[in-house]
């Protein structure tokens, strides 16, 4: 970036940490402006790797001030954004804002409803992330059912439902109860056929084509005044598997003159051939459609308030048809419009994740390259960062965009603080020592001194990284070692105290050994990075997290030689 995007940057920072410090009347953090900050400034986030580096210093300006000194502050800064803070009222730090007529439930009964097609991407936390937030908030209830009554289209992966569970307990969430929508078909038929006792249902062998010149025409279909008893038996047929695919289908009776001709007489079941995956509902062919088969579960689980995306508003008007019916009230609903998440060059899709899977181009659902939460776990990423950064978007209709780097600056701020440090070179090259200790000792942590010190040596020389490497005559301080300088082709230790690199700008760099050092194949969104690490890297179990310094933040997969490392973020 040049100095005037830098200069946009730091400028934009200290109005949000301003802004933010004065209205939690606490000190601000990098993690929490990052998500407004970039939500605000999109032109900002081609540096989102570089950003929370360039604010911190920014941030820790802002909280060294009192709260008049940062209200004097932001008000020759950005007055409008006082003005703002001023007509604000004590919720309004709250995201996600409250629930619509809370106190007319005694329990707040909500539900988690994924359609088992695959795991889970990253579009897919939003659900948990908010919803369990607001199960926590209400001291609520929380319902996982899996929409699976679709064996074709959206047909049922038979190692999705754990991975599903799995991806919701590592969000750091857990359903009060988990339903299969396939293991409740017989619920399903008995309220098909109460529907078509009470007149609101029929059955219909119309062409889908016929139906829908019909339905656009505000036209009736042939078969709607059927005789209640014809229709009773012929889905009874339909239970029975007696028509194959296209042949027959219920629908629920509307309006069939309604503005929204999508409203018009709204399919209920249809006859599907291929048979369900899970052996316990591969028998049936009669599946309802999600609307009458949710429906009907969010009255019989009592469900109180549903979360959808905008692009399901219709769903809560044909579903009031049906709730009509059985004299039900329904639920309040929100919706939300989509997210979408950069950073990725993989689409956010199920199907089309699967597909490169399938071809090889991705290594499997937990690949660094796919958006999935099995690779942000992989990585090391908390699934607290992820639930923070989606819950800071709020539950707006209109779409909103997800920067990684607010995640990844909500998990820096999980994770910093109990992250030992290591030393990781790529494509080192190698210089001898001349001179100067056997070994060098760098903290284990910065910020801690009682965790110790690193004993790293280098009689048998080191490896450096090649942009680090200074020209002849030039010096570099080896981080826990000490300042050398580069002279024929070794690095020579010159016994300078750490005020050359305060005073005359001697660059700290990091470093291995040349002989006693671990391999290591670092895993990235970019493909895999060789290099070697200082030899304790070994030492760490699989699943423990490490910083490797100037790198970024890693976690430790296998530790055989090589180590394998997937990189979290810098």
């Amino acid at each position: 970036m040049d100095d005037a995007q830098q200069a946009a940057i730091e400028r934009a920072a200290e109005v949000n940490a301003l802004f933010n410090a004065l209205k939690h009347d606490s000190d601000a953090q990098v993690g929490a402006i990052m998500g407004p900050l970039m939500g605000a400034n999109p032109e900002f986030r081609e540096f989102g790797d570089e950003i929370p580096g360039l604010i911190a210093p920014v941030v820790e300006r802002v909280n060294e001030l009192d709260t008049p000194e940062r209200r004097d502050r932001l008000e020759a800064l950005a007055p409008e954004r006082l003005e703002e803070l001023a007509a604000e009222d004590d919720t309004d730090d709250d995201p996600l804002g409250t629930l619509p007529n809370v106190e007319e439930y005694e329990q707040i009964r909500m539900r988690l409803a994924p359609n088992p097609n695959g795991p889970w991407h990253l579009g897919n936390a939003r659900m948990p992330a908010v919803i369990g937030t607001y199960k926590e908030r209400y001291d609520g209830w929380m319902l996982c059912r899996f929409d699976d009554t679709d064996p074709e289209t959206k047909r049922p992966d038979l190692e999705a439902y754990d991975s599903i569970l799995d991806s919701i307990d590592y969000l750091g969430f857990e359903p009060d109860e988990v339903i299969r929508a396939s293991d409740r078909l017989e619920t399903y038929y008995e309220h098909a056929r109460e529907l078509i006792d009470r007149g609101g249902a029929y059955t219909c062998s119309c062409s889908a084509e016929n139906f829908s010149d019909l339905k656009n025409n505000g036209e009736p279909c042939p078969h709607r005044d059927k005789d209640a008893t014809l229709v009773a038996e012929e889905f009874e047929a339909m239970v029975n598997g007696e028509f194959s695919a296209g042949e027959m289908v219920l629908r629920v009776r509307t309006d069939i003159t309604h503005k929204n001709p999508a409203l018009r007489d709204w399919v209920a079941f249809r006859m599907i051939d291929r048979p369900h995956p899970r052996e316990q509902a591969a028998e049936f062919r009669c599946w309802p459609m999600l609307d009458f088969q949710s429906g009907v579960d969010d009255h019989l689980t009592g469900i109180t308030h549903i979360i959808r995306g905008i692009d399901l508003q219709d769903s809560a008007k044909r579903q009031q048809f049906l709730y009509d019916y059985f004299d039900w009230a329904y639920p309040e609903v929100l919706h939300w419009g989509h997210v979408q998440i950069d950073d990725y060059d993989v689409s956010m899709s199920t199907s089309t994740i699967k597909a490169l899977i399938d071809a090889g181009e991705l290594e499997g659902w937990d690949d660094p390259r796919a958006p999935t939460i099995e690779s942000c776990k992989k990585r090391g990423i908390q699934g607290e960062a992820i639930v923070n950064a989606l819950v800071e978007l709020g539950t707006s209709t209109s779409d909103v965009d997800l920067a990684m780097s607010s995640v990844y600056a909500q998990n820096r701020e999980l994770i910093d603080d109990k992250t030992d440090r290591a030393f990781f070179v790529r494509d080192g090259i190698e210089r001898q020592i001349v001179g100067g200790p056997d070994a060098g000792n760098p903290p284990v942590h910065p910020d801690h001194e009682d965790r110790g010190t690193r004993t790293i040596p280098v009689e048998g020389g080191v490896l450096i990284e090649p942009e680090d490497l200074p020209a002849n005559g030039d010096r570099v301080w080896l981080k826990g070692y000490g300042c050398v300088r580069h002279t024929r082709d070794a690095l020579e230790f010159t016994g300078d105290s750490i005020d050359v690199v305060r005073n005359e700008r001697v660059p700290v760099i990091h470093w291995v050994p040349a002989t006693d050092n671990i391999p290591v194949e670092l895993k990235t969104m970019d493909g895999t990075v060789s290099g070697h690490a200082e030899p304790g890297v070994q030492s760490y179990d699989p699943g423990e997290e490490l910083q490797f310094e100037r790198v970024g933040f890693v976690r430790i997969d296998e530790r055989n030689s090589p180590v394998v490392a997937y990189f979290s973020h810098p």
